[in-house]
């Protein structure tokens, strides 16, 4: 039997049959004992028989009869009844009766101590199939007792560990999807690179071609420099190793410096990024936040036509402050609406403008980061409004 394996079952087995042991040389001994002390008495009695008849006259033959070759007779065995001697008194039964009642009790605590040990084994044993399945060990374990507390906790670290295995499954499959929505949007700049370096080496003297292509070079290098740029930041946001530095600013300076390096390229494009705030506060990272504001006017600017307006608003509440970006562009697909935030997402509408699909996924890690929320609405053919809210935080 597999529990006896267990050297701790072993050593209570040898130390119960040492207790047996133990028990029965002392049941030898106790009717030694009593043996020894029974046949003195017997000795005693022959003597006080002996000197009572030699003393009333009774010669040595007759007395040496009587106790050895005697018969028992009626009168004899009512004189000994009426002594209190009787067939019911016997001193060697005792020691014997209680030999036996040791062996039984002594076997009877072998008995249950090896059903306890059976009964605990199979419970092991059930436990380790479950464990070897990958399944919750379906003992009873909520019952009292350190064996049950001991099922329990290991029934939750195999729950830890299925989580974390999950957990690490998906992020392996995240980054294989990352990596190969990397390779992609690098592959077209750097064979559009590749092309312009050959068409000016294949026309050096042709001052127009190589300046034409050489500024077509610097914007694929500049398309490159920004994808990896927002892609160590997004990777640093997710790997929580910013430290946001928080404070209370002027939302209508925020607002300026996030359209900053976009407002000449919406007047090139006849387009109107319109500011309208009071001069109320906002706690934020006016580094970070003023970045992922521009992305989201940056998007509206790509998904608008010429004469469109981006009109940001604000809002302050005791709780939250929020901040409204609106355009009236074509809008977002319903089946895109939930999507927009996911990394290199692009809808089929959005094929032939700018973009990788980067910014309002850095835009909700660095809103989010700060304890706030993002959120998007649109109709189609009317626009898209985001909501940025950030939480009240500090005193004026």
């Amino acid at each position: 039997m597999t529990a006896f394996y267990d050297r701790s079952v072993r050593g209570l087995i040898t130390a119960i049959a040492l207790v047996i042991a133990l028990m029965f040389l002392s049941d030898i001994l106790i009717a030694a004992h009593l043996n020894n002390k029974f046949k003195n008495t017997i000795l005693q009695q022959q003597y006080n028989i002996s000197s009572y008849l030699a003393k009333n006259g009774v010669d040595e033959l007759t007395v040496a009869r009587a106790l050895v070759n005697g018969e028992s007779n009626r009168e004899g065995i009512a004189i000994v009844n009426k002594l209190g001697f009787d067939e019911n008194y016997s001193r060697i039964a005792i020691p014997f009766a209680f030999a036996v009642s040791t062996a039984v009790i002594s076997l009877s605590v072998i008995i249950i101590v090896l059903l306890f040990i059976i009964k605990r084994n199979s419970l092991y044993e059930q436990a380790i199939n479950d464990i070897k399945s990958n399944r919750a060990i379906s003992v009873p374990y909520r019952d009292k007792g350190s064996i049950y507390r001991l099922f329990d906790s290991v029934n939750n670290m195999s729950d830890a560990l299925a989580v974390g295995q999950e957990t690490e499954q998906r992020s392996k499959e995240f980054l294989k999807q990352t990596i190969t929505d990397i390779s992609h949007q690098l592959k077209t700049p750097l064979s559009a690179l590749s092309i312009y370096n050959e068409l000016i080496l294949d026309e050096p003297e042709n001052t127009l071609k190589v300046t034409e292509f050489t500024q077509k070079s610097e914007n694929a290098i500049e398309r490159i420099r920004e994808l990896i740029l927002m892609l160590l930041k997004i990777t640093r946001l997710d790997a929580d190793a910013v430290e946001f530095d928080v404070r209370k600013y002027g939302v209508k300076e925020l607002l300026l410096r996030s359209v900053e390096n976009l407002t000449k390229r919406a007047e090139k494009e006849g387009k109107t990024i319109d500011i309208n705030c009071c001069d109320e506060k906002i706690d934020c990272d006016i580094s970070w936040t003023s970045e992922a504001i521009g992305n989201i006017v940056k998007n509206a600017l790509d998904n608008t036509e010429k004469g469109a307006i981006i009109h940001i608003s604000c809002e302050n509440t005791p709780l939250e402050n929020r901040i409204y970006i609106s355009d009236n562009g074509r809008g977002i697909e319903s089946e895109d609406i939930h999507h927009i935030f996911k990394r290199f997402y692009r809808s089929k509408n959005s094929l032939g403008t700018q973009g990788v699909g980067l910014g309002l996924p850095f835009a909700k890690a660095v809103v989010e980061g700060q304890g706030g929320i993002i959120s998007a609405e649109s109709k189609k053919g009317i626009g898209a409004t985001f909501t940025l809210s950030f939480p009240n935080l500090t005193k004026m």
